[in-house]
């Protein structure tokens, strides 16, 4: 379906929540006036709405905001507020941006509006829109991108912190297949990532009111986001190709985000990685276990035998298989409490990650299905001549 048609049975609401974003907001403005489908052309206007929440802002983010509006092809709202002592943080106002997007698509009273977020100071790709409008088509509620560095800012940040970059760029990727071919979603099949990340974020308005909104986090509400659409049944896509990049800054605006990760590892190189990041043999036997017991609360005990690595624990058996008024999130969190065999360890760090990749790779290349050579039409010899390679029986 084309944008120009979308854009008149859904509205979709950008909320970015700006507190002190002088120097970013404009450029993440201009990112969004920029968007295109993805036969070249630029988006229809009035495709999406754009909703800036100065959060107490003491600069001219809110004045730039509107003197940018005024290049911006898509209706631009800037909304001043100071919120309470207490949720005056990157979390809360998040929450309050969203929760604002959402008031606006119920007043549009549209069946399928859309609530997207962003970061001021981040910058979406051209396509960022139209990307996200094709996943929701496949049926999802929700659409988690995939989030890159701004290049010049993170070369910047000198080689020791790119190679480490790159060691766990690589990690990560083996991990997410070892997830989704272990533990398949058929809404959200390789490739895919394993990053909620506010920069990129959009879900449907009718998701976000089933779920009561953004849970209220002073960090991590994107996080918390997508957890609770999946402990209600509804349907996340990590999209590759849903792509924001974001700034490399070390002064953020939430304690203990991003920014101060980032600052923590850059003046240690081999400091920890993320508390999830854990060994390659360990997230494997996570992953087989946990797609083993999601088969077996879909079709019951006796259409799935209890995964051998647990051990037969009558305990854990009878706790799991007796949560069914509950989300299958939630029964997989009490087995993990209670299994040694899920405990996780000690995070992995950079110095490990060679190692782990290694191991990593092979397992990918026994989950991958088989590749099977292409069929010859009647006739065709061209596979067989000038080829060093046996040929294959059809």
């Amino acid at each position: 379906m084309k944008l120009s048609l979308l854009s008149q049975t859904r509205l979709s609401v950008v909320a970015i929540p700006a507190q002190n974003e002088a120097s970013e907001i404009a450029g993440c403005l201009a990112a969004l006036a920029m968007q295109r489908d993805e036969e070249g052309a630029p988006i229809a206007r009035g495709s999406l709405e754009i909703l800036v929440f100065a959060n107490s802002c003491t600069d001219d983010t809110a004045a730039i905001a509107r003197q940018a509006a005024r290049s911006i092809p898509h209706p631009v709202v800037v909304v001043e507020e100071d919120l309470p002592e207490g949720q005056r943080n990157a979390g809360w106002a998040r929450k309050r941006a969203m929760d604002l997007a959402a008031i606006r698509l119920a007043e549009a009273a549209l069946l399928h509006g859309l609530i997207m977020t962003t970061d001021a100071d981040s910058r979406v790709s051209p396509t960022w829109f139209a990307a996200t409008l094709r996943a929701f088509d496949e049926g999802v509620d929700c659409v988690a991108g995939y989030i890159d560095a701004i290049p010049s800012e993170y070369v910047a940040l000198g080689d020791q912190f790119v190679v480490r970059g790159r060691l766990e760029d690589a990690y990560l990727r083996y991990i997410a297949e070892i997830n989704a071919r272990c533990d398949p979603r058929p809404h959200d099949p390789w490739p895919t990532h394993r990053v909620s990340s506010g920069a990129s974020l959009a879900v449907t308005a009718a998701a976000y009111a089933a779920i009561g909104g953004l849970p209220p986090r002073p960090v991590g509400e994107d996080v918390a986001l997508t957890a609770a659409l999946d402990r209600a049944g509804l349907k996340v896509r990590h999209a590759m190709d849903v792509c924001v990049a974001t700034s490399c800054r070390f002064e953020g605006r939430a304690s203990g985000g991003a920014a101060d990760t980032m600052r923590h590892r850059h003046g240690h190189p081999d400091a920890p990685c993320d508390d999830d990041l854990e060994p390659a043999l360990q997230a494997t036997r996570r992953a087989l276990c946990k797609g083993m017991l999601r088969d077996r609360w879909s079709r019951g005990p006796a259409a799935r035998r209890w995964p051998a690595a647990l051990g037969p624990s009558r305990e854990i058996i009878r706790a799991f298989d007796g949560l069914a008024t509950c989300s299958f999130e939630d029964a997989w969190d009490a087995v993990c409490g209670m299994s040694q065999a899920l405990k996780r360890g000690a995070p992995l760090r950079p110095s490990d990650l060679p190692r782990q990749i290694a191991i990593a790779r092979m397992i990918v290349r026994h989950l991958r299905p088989p590749v099977r050579p292409p069929r010859s039409a009647p006739g065709d010899m061209s596979h067989r001549e000038g080829s060093c390679e046996p040929a294959v029986p059809a």
